[in-house]
């Protein structure tokens, strides 16, 4: 099976808009109670029997079983009969709401992630609709249960084939979207590792460099409108809290987030696009992540999305059948791409690749590229090729000289 998912935009008109506004608020407090039946039962567990907590005291039954998802979505079928709010809203749509908060539990105990967070008023921005009978996209129309017809713009038309399995309604600053999950029953096999290859080292200083030597300059999305972020949101506090002003105020803030956030994804793709266009195989570093969104250059990795970069290329890499895979990242910008010595550990002003073994000089990202592709290369059992060889002896020949511009380093 493959699947795709496609976004358009929506537009609502005013008593479809009040209704899923009030359907993401329904949503919203059934999440919090679920997410506080859960807490509860808990914390009653979290101490002997004998030690209970000196704060507080939850009194719940020991043979109370635990509110899964299961459990909570039997509730839920009992509380839609007593509550008018509820029932108003389509079932399917309130029982994925649990779902994610299933599945936020699951993340916690399963991925590490923390405690899942009660939403406030306006925090959920989008409804699922699971299933369709039929296909709900019909000319300029997309039918939603218990919504009825909804004005989309299809800007590009769905592939012949392929079925409409779900539709996220999303809450954006900008308007309305729907995300439509397509689904055609083919088979993709992975792709295989031959044809032309290149390595890419992530950083600051530049967004990447490939061992070919290009390097791709890294746009500043966040930093650059940090000073027009700022004013908004000292223009933010200056108003009075609720009133009309201050929601649009808020607007403003939340359209030039989304605006950041569409420049840096746009930049994304292209970026993995031009990668794809040059190379059949492409090798990566194996980052830690988690580790430099919170170090002491956290800001700049965190506007640079070196994570959602690489989850991205491998998608449109999976999508044009290249080869992707990611390396050991240790010590590749200490290793000599040409012989292979280990150079030592360099400083962040020192952005020149200089190997005292065989003279081979270039830049230190691109070098770390160059490593990178050949650890690549190993790993799918190809033959590495050093940077500088003679077609005899396989040792350096010359040296290439690189000027570089050692200003103050960002990484």
């Amino acid at each position: 099976m493959l699947n795709l998912t496609y976004s358009y935009r929506l537009y609502l008109d005013t008593k479809t808009e009040s209704t899923m506004l009030n359907w993401l608020e329904q949503s919203r407090r059934v999440y919090n109670y679920a997410l506080n039946e859960r807490r509860d039962w808990i914390k009653s567990r979290s101490c002997a029997v004998n030690a209970c907590s000196l704060k507080s005291e939850y009194i719940i039954s020991a043979d109370t079983p635990y509110p899964n998802y299961y459990a909570q979505k039997r509730s839920l079928t009992a509380a839609r009969k007593i509550i008018p709010e509820l029932d108003s809203v389509h079932s399917q749509v309130l029982q994925e709401t649990l779902a994610r908060l299933d599945k936020s539990f699951r993340s916690m105990q399963e991925r590490g992630f923390g405690f899942p967070r009660f939403k406030k008023y306006g925090q959920m921005r989008s409804l699922l609709f699971p299933q369709f009978k039929t296909n709900p996209v019909t000319g300029w129309q997309v039918k939603l249960p218990k919504i009825g017809a909804v004005r989309i713009n299809l800007h590009r038309p769905i592939p012949e084939g392929m079925v409409v399995k779900q539709v996220r309604v999303v809450k954006k600053a900008s308007g309305w979207y729907a995300m439509l999950v397509l689904q055609i029953d083919v088979t993709i096999p992975d792709a295989i590792p031959n044809g032309a290859s290149v390595g890419i080292d992530l950083g600051l200083l530049s967004f990447l460099a490939t061992s070919t030597g290009k390097m791709i300059a890294r746009p500043k999305f966040f930093v650059q409108l940090q000073s027009k972020l700022k004013w908004l949101q000292r223009q933010l506090k200056d108003k009075v809290k609720g009133s009309n002003n201050y929601r649009k105020a808020q607007k403003q803030i939340a359209l030039l987030h989304e605006h950041i956030h569409n420049t840096r994804s746009e930049f994304h793709f292209r970026t993995a696009h031009q990668l794809c266009d040059e190379a059949r195989m492409i090798f990566a570093e194996d980052l830690n992540l988690v580790a430099l969104g919170r170090g002491m250059l956290a800001k700049h990795c965190l506007d640079a999305g070196f994570a959602s970069f690489l989850e991205i290329l491998s998608w449109v890499c999976k999508k044009r059948g290249v080869y992707f895979k990611k390396v050991d990242p240790r010590g590749t910008s200490q290793t000599c791409p040409n012989c292979g010595a280990h150079t030592g550990k360099k400083e962040l002003d020192e952005r020149v690749h200089n190997c005292s073994e065989c003279g081979y000089v270039t830049d230190r990202d691109v070098a770390a590229a160059m490593v990178v592709e050949q650890r690549g290369l190993v790993a799918v059992g190809q033959t590495v090729k050093l940077a500088v060889e003679d077609d005899c002896l396989g040792v350096p020949v010359k040296q290439q000289t690189f000027k570089s511009n050692l200003g103050k380093p960002t990484l």
